[in-house]
């Protein structure tokens, strides 16, 4: 059985909250990095720098955002890491 999508609606009334939380907590947490002795001197940091570019990404209508924020702090792929090896 194939589960449908909530309507915009209902996925509105059933996020609202949450995502108006998430929002609060990240504003908080740019107040003080803003506010921290030295901030300008990471304004240039390329974590701040990932931030702001996803918060570009969340005003961009078209869509896919959840994963073009994933691949903004994802690390690019290198053939040389170490490959997993199983428990003993």
């Amino acid at each position: 059985m194939a589960l449908s999508p909530l309507s915009a609606v209902k996925a509105l009334d059933a996020y609202f909250l949450e995502a108006r939380a998430r929002i609060l907590d990240l504003a908080a947490i740019l107040d003080r990095i803003g506010r921290g002795a030295g901030a300008e001197a990471v304004d240039s940091d390329p974590r701040l720098m990932k931030i702001r570019k996803a918060l570009e990404v969340l005003q961009d209508q078209s869509g896919g955002r959840a994963e073009r924020i994933q691949q903004i702090f994802s690390l690019e792929y290198d053939p040389q890491w170490e490959k997993p090896r199983p428990r003993g």
